[in-house]
């Protein structure tokens, strides 16, 4: 009955127990136990049957009861304790609560009281600095007043005394009270409205006229804009009033300024009048030393004068430059049929060396931009045709038929002077166009002359080949009219002269190099592409010689030199042009030209030895091919053509070594045209037998391989042939073998392979 009753109480002691699986897992994470009684899925049967597994364990039974009404007791016990405890902390968090909340209530009273005593305090410190507070500010206010008081004061003083010295012309006295009154004035900007200030401005800016006034009248009287009195020497007087200048209004100084530059130069305007003998360019010189005088006079004189930051020295001589470009511009717009090119380089190059002492004597400073645009040299060049600008040669360039001396340096990069005064030239230097263009025509007319005189190039010389001398010649020269012409001016003239250059390229192209190639019996006006075209085939063209093979050879050369020298040529001409005329600057059509030189000598060349191996294909379509018996070593027309081919590739590829990419030009060229017509006489040949097409199958092998051999034939040096020209070779001379192995050709099958 007993055990009955345990059961029905486990069971319901589990169903009360039934917890969630998350409360569950909190618990076992909150406190682990290995004990079966505290698992989740507790079963009460398997704990009973595991700690009574037979019936001979049943025996002690009683004890395990015990035990477990032992543990029961125990738990029952802690659960009252804790219940107990837990009645007894709720009474403890209600006190607690109750005094927290009586402290709360007497730390507020506390704090008001403090907000109460510091708001008393406040108000009582306020009392006691309201009367530190009115002094401060009457002290502040009295300062104020005694510093305007003073200020006052020595306003109206110093208004006196400026207006008595300024009467007296007392101005080292004024000069340093002048600048000490507006100093005073200043602050009394807000107090304008205040009747006896506005009248002391009013003093003080009249007493500011009254001296400018004062002052140009004395500049006047001392250097008269009228006549050619000078003073007898600096004045002291005038010095002060310089002083005093550079505090007035800046327009008196300049005007100063002006009257006596003005007054300095004008026996410069009488001497060199437009009727003098001395105004024209040859004596510019006396020009340049009149100046030079005049300086040393003034620093002599005047140099202590004028205040140093005046500048007056290069004041003067920049006055004098602009005078002397006005001058000689109207001199040679009314003598412009006088001007020759050596009288008009020994001017500019006189000025240019004046520019260059004023640029080592003063800094350019007085310089504005409207008096004087700066002329930027161009930056030095890395190109090959144009390095060391400054070489004797450039030196010599000045007059081709005088003995004029070319300036020794360019212009410094940093010169502020340049242009000043030879701007005026500018206009004039179609006369030096001129005169390079009729010295370029005597040039290329020398060159011609000299081509004939010596002949071409000797062969079996380290001349075969090489660049003709002339083609160096021509742009050492182009060079140096370039540099000149730069220093002379870097606009419109520069573009006259790049087409002067234009010209002259395309003379050169034909008369010494396009005039020069040799000539055939097929045209007795000149040899031309289009007349080797049109010889009839089979005919026997004139082959060239050995001499006229290196002049082919030698013109190539030249023309790629010319091409890759034009090419470096714009480029320079770019860079010394002003950037606004950069796009007019192009020598794309004279590049076109010497391109198509190139491109003639090449197909000469490949003319010459495709004819030379013609006689040879001739012969082979002419033999009788249906008699051959036997298959022997490479037939005689193979012979000839691989011996022509020896003669010529060699002589062609050392005169071309330097422009080896035209050799591979030729190369490719002979083989499109030799492989055709190669391949056409084959179709020329007559029925033949079965032998006679394997000894033609055994002599194009044998053209074959001399062909892919062709870029080295002859050579101690072995080079693989270029990719591009072995696939020629190979593409065409395999379609000839399978055409011969396709078996011995008849009428019917050449009309259908063709």
């Amino acid at each position: 009955m007993m055990e009955e009753e345990d059961l029905e109480f486990v069971e319901e002691l589990e169903a009360v127990l039934q917890l969630t699986p998350d409360v569950q897992l909190a618990i076992e994470q909150v406190f682990p136990s290995q004990d079966p009684l505290d698992r989740a899925d507790f079963n009460a049967v398997e704990y009973i049957n595991t700690l009574f597994p037979t019936e001979q364990s049943l025996a002690n039974i009683d004890e395990v009861v015990n035990k477990i009404r032992l543990k029961i007791r125990r738990l029952d016990d802690n659960i009252r304790t804790v219940v107990r405890g837990q009645t007894n902390v709720g009474q403890d968090g209600r006190q607690a609560l109750e005094e927290a909340q009586k402290a709360i209530q007497q730390l507020f009273g506390k704090i008001k009281d403090i907000k109460d005593k510091a708001e008393k305090s406040e108000q009582m410190v306020k009392e006691i600095t309201r009367d530190i507070k009115q002094l401060d500010h009457a002290k502040r206010h009295l300062t104020t007043s005694i510093t305007t008081l003073n200020h006052l004061h020595m306003l109206a003083g110093g208004v006196d005394s400026l207006e008595a010295m300024t009467r007296r012309r007392q101005y080292g006295e004024v000069a340093n009270l002048l600048q000490g009154v507006m100093n005073v004035l200043e602050h009394f900007h807000k107090y304008m409205g205040i009747p006896q200030i506005r009248q002391l401005s009013e003093r003080v800016k009249a007493a500011q006229t009254e001296l400018g006034q004062q002052i140009l009248a004395d500049f006047e009287e001392a250097f008269p804009s009228q006549g050619t009195k000078r003073p007898g020497g600096p004045s002291n007087v005038l010095r002060d009033a310089c002083l005093i200048a550079n505090i007035l209004d800046p327009r008196i100084k300049q005007e100063i300024i002006k009257k006596f530059i003005k007054q300095h130069l004008s026996e410069y305007l009488v001497l060199f009048q437009e009727n003098q003998d001395v105004a024209w360019l040859d004596k510019i010189d006396r020009r340049y030393a009149w100046i030079k005088r005049q300086l040393v006079d003034y620093e002599e004189k005047f140099g202590r004068m004028f205040p140093r930051e005046w500048y007056m020295t290069e004041r003067i001589a920049v006055e004098f430059c602009h005078v002397t470009r006005t001058e000689l511009a109207k001199i040679m717009r009314t003598r412009a049929k006088e001007i020759e090119v050596k009288l008009l380089l020994f001017a500019i190059q006189r000025t240019t060396n004046f520019e260059g002492f004023l640029a080592k004597r003063f800094s350019g400073c007085t310089l504005t931009d409207g008096a004087l645009k700066k002329l930027e040299s161009p930056p030095p060049s890395t190109n090959p045709f144009l390095e060391d600008e400054s070489t004797p040669e450039m030196e010599e360039l000045a007059m081709e038929k005088g003995d004029v001396d070319q300036p020794k340096k360019p212009k410094a990069p940093d010169n502020p002077f340049h242009g000043i005064v030879s701007k005026c030239f500018e206009p004039h230097l179609y006369v030096y166009i001129e005169s390079q263009d009729k010295n370029l025509g005597e040039l290329i007319d020398r060159f011609v002359a000299d081509f004939k005189a010596q002949g071409p190039p000797k062969p079996n010389t380290d001349e075969g080949g090489a660049v003709l001398p002339s083609c160096a010649d021509l742009f050492v020269y182009y060079k140096k009219c370039m540099v000149q012409c730069s220093q002379l001016s870097t606009g419109e003239p520069m573009i006259a002269l790049s087409t002067i250059f234009q010209k002259y390229l395309r003379e050169y192209a034909w008369k010494i190099l396009s005039g020069n190639l040799p000539k055939t019996t097929s045209s007795s006006g000149g040899l031309t592409i289009s007349s080797l075209l049109k010889e009839k085939e089979g005919s026997e063209a004139a082959k060239f010689t050995l001499e006229e093979l290196c002049l082919i050879c030698s013109i190539l050369s030249t023309a790629e030199y010319c091409l890759a020298t034009t090419q470096q040529l714009e480029e320079k001409l770019k860079e010394k042009v002003d950037v606004s005329l950069t796009e007019r600057i192009n020598l794309t059509g004279e590049m076109d030209t010497f391109s198509t030189v190139i491109s003639n000598s090449i197909q000469l060349l490949v003319q010459d030895l495709d004819a030379a191996c013609d006689p040879a294909l001739t012969a082979m379509s002419k033999m009788q091919w249906q008699n051959v018996e036997h298959v022997g070593d490479q037939s005689p027309y193979v012979t000839s053509v691989i011996l022509h081919i020896k003669q010529n590739v060699p002589i062609i590829r050392d005169n071309l070594a330097s422009t080896r990419k035209y050799f591979t030009q030729f190369c490719i060229k002979f083989a499109n045209s030799f492989i055709p017509k190669f391949i056409t006489h084959l179709f020329k040949c007559k029925p033949i037998s079965m032998v006679g097409a394997e000894q033609l199958l055994l002599d194009t092998h044998s053209l074959k391989m001399v062909l892919l051999d062709l870029p080295s034939i002859g050579s101690q040096v072995v080079r693989k042939a270029p990719a591009s020209y072995t696939k020629i070779v190979v593409k065409g001379m395999t379609r000839a073998e399978m055409i011969l192995k396709v078996g011995p050709v008849s009428p019917c099958q050449r009309g259908l392979v063709a």
